[in-house]
C-alpha cells in the first residue's frame, strides 16, 4: 500500500533505469489515507535489544523549521525494515527472507517482491546486475537482476556456495571452533550477518560471531575470514581499498587490503589492521560510513552520538574530528550523501547534519521526524532533485518513508562531490 502527501517537487532528477525494458506489474494502489496505527514493535532479531528502551517516554527531538517535505509513506511488509538499498530506478525494502519488496520510481509503486527464507534480512547491496542480501540463518544470498525475465531478480546462489563447501570439508585445518563442542568450516558465518559492503570486485560481511569475511564477487568464493572484533560487528564501509567494521564493542577498525601476485583469480588477497577507531566507554557503534575520498568516517553509537574521525594523507592513522550529540537515544543508522550526514534514531526521529568539508565538523540542519517507529535504515539518492535530495527511511513500524531534503546554501551544485584529497 502506497500512501502518499502531495507535496510536488520541480525539476526532479532520477537515476537511469536499471531495468527499463521490464513490463512492471499494475496490482499495487495510490492513496491519500492518514498514517497506518500499525504497532511499531521491535523485531527480535536484532542484537540491540529495543524492548528494553521506552521509546514511548524519549524525550521529542527539537522542533526544525526547515521546509523538508513528506513524499510518501509506502506500506507493504508484515515486519520491522530492517534494510533499504537503491538499485538504478528501484528502491529494494526488506524485513523478512521472503518479504523483499521493490519499489518504483518515480510513482513509488510496488513493482515486484521476491526472497528466501524465513529469517530476517539484515542487510542489502547492490553491485552492477547483482544484488546481495544478508540472512539471520547466516547465509549470504546473490540475486541476478534480468531485463528480460519475467523473474526479474532471480536466485542465482547462496553462500557459501557448494563447491566451496566440497572444496574444504575434508580437510580438518579447515574448522574453527565456534563453541563448546561445536565446529565450523572457516567460511561459514557462526551467526546472523549483519551487514554487507561491496568495493572493487569484492563483498565483505560483518557478524555477530564477530567476523569480518571477505567474497569474490566473480565466483563467490570466500577469499579470508578475519576475527576482527570482541563483539558483534553492527556495520560495514568499505572505499579505496580500505574496509571499516563498526562494532559493539565500541570500536571501529580499519582494514588496508593486500594482494600478492599470483596471476587472475589466483591472487592472494589478505587484509590487515591498519587502524583502531575508538568511541565512547561502554557503547555500541551501530553504522560507519566514510566520504567519497576516504578522508573522514562517521559512526553513529548506542549513546546517542555520532563521532568523526579524519585520515592522515597516508590513511595510516585517524584522528577524532567531531562528536555530536545526535539524539536523545540511540543512533542506528547513519547515511552520507555530498556535504549532508543524515542520521536515524531509537527516538523515531531523523537528523540531518551539514558537513564542513575541512575539518569534517558537523552542524544541525534539521529534524525530519513522522515515523511511528525507531528509524532502523537510511538511503540517499546522489542526484539533485529540484535543489536538494532524496532521503528513504525505514522503520520499525514496517513503513519506508519517502523525503526532500532542500539545500538552503544557495550553491547550485547542493549535493557536492568531493574530488580532491581534504587537508587537516
Amino acid at each position: 500500500m502506497l500512501r502518499s502527501i502531495n507535496h510536488p517537487v520541480k525539476d526532479a532528477t532520477l537515476s537511469t533505469p536499471l531495468l527499463s525494458a521490464v513490463s512492471p506489474p499494475s496490482s499495487s494502489t495510490t492513496t491519500t489515507t492518514s498514517d497506518s496505527d500499525e504497532s511499531s514493535s521491535a523485531d527480535n532479531s536484532f542484537r540491540y535489544d529495543y524492548q528494553d528502551l521506552n521509546f514511548n517516554n524519549a524525550p521529542p527531538p527539537p522542533v526544525s523549521c526547515s521546509s523538508y517535505k513528506s513524499l510518501a509513506v509506502l506500506s507493504g511488509h508484515v515486519s520491522s525494515v530492517s534494510c533499504l538499498a537503491l538499485c538504478g530506478e528501484f528502491i529494494l525494502s526488506a524485513s523478512q527472507g521472503k518479504d523483499i519488496i521493490v519499489w518504483q520510481q518515480p510513482d513509488l509503486r510496488q513493482f515486484t517482491k521476491f526472497g528466501h527464507g524465513d529469517g530476517s534480512v539484515k542487510s542489502v547491496v547492490t553491485a552492477g546486475n547483482k544484488v546481495f542480501t544478508a540472512h539471520q540463518d547466516s547465509r549470504i544470498r546473490a540475486w541476478k537482476v534480468s531485463r528480460s525475465s519475467e523473474n526479474v531478480f532471480k536466485l542465482i546462489d547462496t553462500l557459501p556456495t557448494k563447491k566451496d563447501y566440497l572444496g574444504k570439508f575434508m580437510k580438518q585445518s579447515n574448522y574453527v571452533q565456534t563453541r563448546r563442542h561445536h565446529k565450523l568450516l572457516w567460511i561459514e558465518h557462526a551467526d546472523s550477518i549483519s551487514c554487507l559492503a561491496v568495493s572493487n570486485g569484492l563483498i565483505y560481511s560483518g557478524s555477530w560471531d564477530k567476523t569480518l569475511k571477505v567474497w569474490r564477487i566473480s565466483d563467490f568464493k570466500c577469499l579470508e575470514s578475519i576475527k576482527a572484533h570482541d563483539d558483534a560487528i553492527n556495520g560495514l564501509a568499505a572505499i579505496n581499498g580500505i574496509v571499516y567494521s563498526a562494532s559493539a564493542d565500541g570500536r571501529i577498525k580499519a582494514w588496508g587490503r593486500r594482494t600478492a601476485d599470483g596471476g587472475g583469480d589466483n591472487n592472494k588477497i589478505t587484509h590487515s589492521l591498519k587502524g583502531i577507531l575508538q568511541g565512547h566507554k561502554d557503547i555500541s557503534i551501530n553504522s560507519v560510513v566514510v566520504n567519497q575520498n576516504g578522508s573522514l568516517v562517521y559512526g553513529g553509537a548506542s549513546d546517542g552520538y555520532i563521532m568523526g574521525w579524519a585520515a592522515d594523507e597516508g590513511f595510516e592513522s585517524w584522528k577524532l574530528v567531531c562528536e555530536a550529540k545526535a539524539h536523545a537515544t540511540a543512533v542506528l543508522c547513519v547515511c552520507l550523501v555530498g556535504e549532508f550526514v543524515c542520521s536515524g534514531s531509537a527516538d523515531k526521529s531523523i537528523c540531518v547534519w551539514r558537513r564542513d568539508l575541512i575539518d569534517g565538523g558537523l552542524v544541525r540542519y534539521m529534524v525530519v521526524t513522522g515515523h511511528e517507529g525507531p528509524v532502523k535504515c537510511l538511503q540517499a539518492s546522489p542526484e539533485r532533485v529540484g535543489g536538494g535530495f532524496m532521503l528513504y527511511s525505514g522503520s520499525l513500524d514496517k513503513s519506508i518513508r519517502v523525503w526532500w531534503i532542500p539545500n538552503h546554501s544557495g550553491e547550485d551544485s547542493s549535493i557536492s562531490t568531493e574530488k580532491k584529497r581534504l587537508k587537516f
